[in-house]
Order: structure tokens, then C-alpha cells, then sequence
């Protein structure tokens, strides 16, 4: 009976994470000097069209396969945000994220509640390395490529709790995880004019610590930039995550691809 639940409700509250990646900016404004330090804020959504994987709580297993519109219908809350700092070929990057899902319904015992509560939050700081910079010989427009390294704090909770009729004990299985883990980046930007940006990205983290096998985040899109120091990111992504351990009632765990477009709004804060 869990089994079923999991299948039907907590994998629903596994399927939707924000994004902060890949819309902030090691390229400065038209304009802009490189002397001193740059700021800026990104804050950036995740809209995944199809989530595919399998949850594991208490050892039992369910697999799922989700729409954009099954992840909506159980959000309660998400937040996202990204710091970038840059000076010359430096940068200093701090990444938050926090995502809140919640399901209740009845079980497949007539009388049986179900209740599913998913939080997963992350807070990251990264140094970074512009590693490529210079002037496209095509448009004179600048590029850059920058290699980000740091470390990840998560932490997951995956909650299932089960009240039979009157006037029998409700179950709780499952609970919270927290871990730290190393992170590393690579992106690149090519500027198209003074208004469009081409940006693609790749972030890779977990590599078994924790419990965190591997945590893959790549993505490709735009900046367009219709006002002077604020601008418009969109793009396609893709998301992966391997992650399990073993509480005592039994396996923790999830496994989980994601892919669809984001959108995001990011500042200039100088």
C-alpha cells in the first residue's frame, strides 16, 4: 500500500526544482569598466515539461513519469536566488534555492488518509575563474568562459504519513536528509549585439559524497537586455539527480531526470 502512495503522491513532490543557474553575467555591461568589483542578482525559475525517475522511502520504491501541469497542481512555494561578485577575471558566486510540495488525499482503503510533505533547500558559495576573455573578430563583440568551484549544503525532506480509520495509529515513514558536497562549473558567453546574449552552462556536483552520487544541471538559452542594467534569461535545461542513503526503516532515496525551459530576470547591481 505504501508503494502505491509513494507512485502516486511522492514522486509528484520530487518533480519540480528553481534553477539559478546559468544567467548571471562575468561579462560586463556595453560600457561598463572592469576596474572594481560587479554585481549583480539573478533570480530564475525552472519549468520542467517532463519528469521521469523513481522515489524510495522506508524501501519501498515507486517509479514516476510527470507533466509540467501534475508538478504545478502540488507546489506550495519556491524560491531562487544568485549572487554574482565580479572583479577583473575573479568572481564570487552564492546560489540559494528552496522548494516546498505537499499532497493529501485518501489511500486505497476505504477510510485511509494520506499525507506527502517534499522540501528540498540548497545553499552554495562558488570562487570562479574567467579563464577566456576577448573580442569575437565576426560582430567585435566580447566573449568569456569562466570555470566556477565550491561547495553545495543540501537538504531533503520526503515525508509520507498514513492515518487508518478510527481509532487505529497513523504511520510516518520517511523524514529529512542534509549533506555537503563539492561543486564545479564551466560556462560560456558570447555576446551577439548590445541587447542579446548567447549563454550555455554545465554543473556538476554530489561525486558520492553525502550520498549524492552525481547532480548534472546543464543548460543553453539567452540574455536579452531591455533596459540598461536589467535583462531577461531564458533558455532550455537539463536536470539529473542520484541520490540515496539508508535510515532505519529501510532505503532513502531518489532518482531523478528533469528537462524543459526556464526563465529568469536578472539585475544589475552597480
Amino acid at each position: 500500500m505504501i508503494a502505491r502512495i509513494l507512485s502516486a503522491a511522492l514522486g509528484l513532490g520530487l518533480a519540480t526544482l528553481p534553477m539559478t543557474q546559468a544567467s548571471a553575467d562575468p561579462l560586463p555591461l556595453p560600457g561598463q569598466s572592469e576596474d572594481g568589483w560587479r554585481y549583480n542578482l539573478t533570480l530564475t525559475g525552472f519549468l520542467p515539461t517532463s519528469t521521469t525517475g523513481t522515489s524510495t522511502v522506508n524501501g519501498n520504491a515507486a517509479p514516476f513519469d510527470l507533466s509540467l501541469s501534475d508538478v504545478l497542481n502540488l507546489l506550495d512555494f519556491a524560491a531562487a536566488g544568485r549572487v554574482e561578485a565580479w572583479n577583473g577575471n575573479l568572481g564570487v558566486i552564492v546560489d540559494a534555492s528552496y522548494t516546498s510540495i505537499s499532497a493529501n488525499g485518501t489511500g486505497p482503503v476505504l477510510g485511509t488518509l494520506y499525507g506527502v510533505n517534499n522540501r528540498q533547500k540548497w545553499f552554495s558559495v562558488m570562487g570562479a575563474y574567467r579563464v577566456a576573455y576577448g573580442t569575437n573578430a565576426g560582430n567585435g563583440q566580447p566573449y568569456s568562459i569562466d570555470l566556477q568551484a565550491g561547495a553545495r549544503y543540501n537538504s531533503i525532506r520526503q515525508v509520507v504519513t498514513i492515518q487508518p480509520p478510527f481509532p487505529a495509529v497513523g504511520i510516518s515513514a520517511g523524514g529529512d536528509e542534509s549533506w555537503i558536497e563539492p561543486v564545479i562549473g564551466a560556462r560560456g558567453m558570447w555576446r551577439l549585439n548590445d541587447r542579446w546574449t548567447t549563454v550555455a552552462s554545465l554543473e556538476l556536483g554530489g561525486f558520492g559524497v553525502g550520498g549524492n552520487d552525481l547532480q548534472v544541471a546543464a543548460a543553453v538559452g539567452f540574455d536579452y537586455r531591455p533596459w540598461e542594467r536589467t535583462s531577461l534569461s531564458f533558455g532550455y535545461r537539463y536536470f539529473s539527480v542520484d541520490y540515496s542513503t539508508t535510515q532505519p526503516g529501510g532505503l532513502f532515496a531518489y532518482d531523478t531526470v528533469q528537462h524543459g525551459p526556464y526563465i529568469g530576470l536578472k539585475i544589475d547591481l552597480n
